[in-house]
């Protein structure tokens, strides 16, 4: 009698083992169907404007179907345009994790990345990016933003150049090409990739005024002033293209007195509320005095 009863315990117990068996295996199987659903509602709802339901959305594609890359790509997508980098970095990480060989989660896991400082970081998600499309000729600018951040000039210029060879480029990838071949002294090269990136965007301050630097490193001064003054155009309250556009008008024609206290005065009254500029601004006000001494005794002669 024991062992017919301890063998019908035993059947029992495997008998609930199985049910066990099956509920936990419903739990976690995915419902991919169930998660397209959801996920073409989020997107539904995210190009109404309804980012809230979107992100509702996108969070149960992935509850029915935690592999269901696209609705982690487009979740993290709302975070980065929110800028909560915490959130997006989470979940394109998250994307790499369940999509090893996915380049828009590794692409956009890397822009991230570079949002948070993490350049090192963004410079890996890029090279892999490009070890799985290796065509895609907009992975090497975004690698080349990861090396402008790094201050690896050299491998800027060399992934930027691949870049335009490979038929892309816009002002901000010739400006960052510019910035690497000036800071390897390659000025003839930077110079071209500065007026290239005028050449996509006229009214680019950082390409204006990086030319202005480099024709004031070699004493054409002139020049300097043209393209400190187009800065200015862009970017009226740059108070440093506004200093230097004094200092290279100055240097073109040192005995103009009238024409170089204008240019001072022009940089103390666009400065002198900055806090930042405080120090420059006394400098010009003690140089403006200066100035009119020499005006004065050069009238005396």
């Amino acid at each position: 009698m024991i062992v017919k009863a301890n063998m019908k315990l035993h059947a029992l117990l495997m008998s609930t083992m199985v049910l066990m068996s099956c509920v936990l295996v419903g739990n976690v199987s995915a419902d991919t169907e169930k998660a397209k659903e959801h996920y073409n509602t989020g997107i539904k709802e995210a190009q109404a404007g309804n980012i809230t339901a979107a992100v509702v959305a996108y969070k149960g594609a992935i509850a029915a179907d935690a592999d269901y890359v696209d609705a982690y790509i487009n979740l993290g997508a709302i975070y980065f345009q929110q800028k909560d980098y915490q959130k997006a970095l989470e979940t394109y990480s998250a994307a790499t994790e369940k999509a090893p060989k996915n380049s828009a989660a590794l692409t956009n896991l890397g822009r991230v990345q570079l949002k948070l400082k993490k350049y090192a970081e963004a410079e890996t998600s890029f090279k892999t990016a490009i070890g799985i499309d290796s065509t895609n000729a907009e992975l090497y600018k975004e690698l080349g933003k990861a090396y402008f951040y790094k201050k690896d000039y050299a491998k800027l210029s060399e992934t930027l150049t691949k870049y335009h060879e490979m038929g892309g480029g816009d002002h901000l990838s010739y400006y960052m090409l510019g910035k690497g071949h000036q800071k390897t002294n390659k000025t003839t090269n930077a110079v071209a990739g500065f007026k290239k990136s005028i050449e996509f965007k006229s009214d680019y301050y950082n390409s204006h005024f990086a030319l202005g630097q480099v024709y004031l490193g070699q004493e054409k001064f002139k020049s300097a002033a043209s393209a400190f003054k187009a800065a200015l155009k862009a970017n009226p309250k740059k108070y440093l293209a506004s200093y230097n556009y004094a200092v290279a008008v100055e240097s073109s024609n040192p005995e103009n007195y009238t024409r170089n206290i204008q240019v001072w005065d022009d940089f103390i009254k666009m400065a002198k509320k900055n806090p930042k500029a405080k120090t420059s601004v006394a400098n010009a006000q003690q140089h403006v005095k200066e100035l009119k001494d020499a005006a004065e005794q050069s009238d005396l002669q």
